[in-house]
């Protein structure tokens, strides 16, 4: 749960999976007012914003419901639950596509059958003819198209991971990268980015390497280089993606390694001129 008002207060609500909470999703909180509240239905199979992180992009107070305690309910009992933790419900707010009940039996139309207030039916989101979806934006980030997967977004693509060891390679026959374990996240195609790290709540430029280290171990990676002086701080690192740069591709030495990655240095520095996370 997360939010400045209280969630028994709120005479609003909007309910959905929401990962991603992209800007089809900001379309249903718009309509919310100021005593609203989101309902999440946590699947548990998040991998654009997993978990809590889902409430870092809006300012309502959110409530998780766990899909697989709430499945087997009717359409009334699904009704009587939301009035149980919203006794001053006026309003639900859902997108076109929303279903709900035992095996999805019901459909957004179908709130108006069971729900006495106002219930409010977002229409689809497109963006230069593309429709807004998180199943759409995953494919794009596998694909490696940040821009795309920004502009869906509304926001710079980001993920946490936790600082570990590296090879110790880096500091000593490259550059010094940030080495991190990124869990529940959907990772980008294997290449070098233009992104910023974030390190307790400072944001950094820097150039982003995912993918198997052809070179050394042959393991796979998910490494920063900070472009500007930092601060140590959390192992707790994000990376937020600004552009990609090129795909991964191996090289015969860590010579030519290092002339790609001070090009790809010099890449980064010029794209983020221009993009801020």
């Amino acid at each position: 749960m997360s939010g400045s008002i209280s969630l028994k207060s709120a005479e609003a609500i909007a309910i959905g999976a929401f990962d991603g909470m992209h800007r089809a999703h900001q379309e249903l909180f718009k309509r919310l007012g100021d005593k609203g509240a989101i309902v999440v239905i946590d699947k548990e199979d998040a991998l654009l914003t997993p978990g809590e992180l889902r409430c870092k992009y809006t300012h309502y107070p959110c409530l998780f419901l766990k899909l697989q305690q709430i499945r087997h309910l009717d359409a009334a009992g699904f009704i009587a639950l939301l009035k149980k933790h919203f006794p001053h419900l006026k309003k639900i707010v859902v997108g076109y596509d929303f279903a709900f009940g035992k095996n999805r039996k019901y459909k957004a139309q179908d709130l108006h059958n069971y729900f006495d207030g106002e219930v409010e039916i977002v229409d689809e989101v497109k963006i230069d003819g593309v429709s807004v979806h998180s199943r759409i934006i995953k494919e794009y980030i596998k694909k490696g198209e940040i821009a795309q997967v920004n502009r869906l977004l509304g926001r710079c693509y980001e993920i946490v991971g936790k600082r570990v060891a590296g090879q110790g390679i880096g500091s000593k026959e490259l550059v010094p990268t940030m080495n991190l374990k990124v869990e529940r996240f959907l990772l980008p195609q294997e290449g070098v980015y233009a992104t910023y790290t974030r390190i307790a709540q400072k944001k950094y430029r820097s150039v982003t390497f995912i993918g198997h280290r052809y070179v050394t171990d042959g393991s796979f990676a998910v490494e920063t280089y900070i472009l500007e002086e930092f601060t140590e701080g959390s192992d707790e690192i994000g990376i937020m993606f600004a552009a990609f740069i090129r795909k991964n591709k191996k090289f015969d030495s860590l010579h030519e390694l290092k002339k790609q990655i001070e090009d790809d240095i010099k890449k980064a520095q010029e794209i983020l001129k221009d993009i801020q996370c």
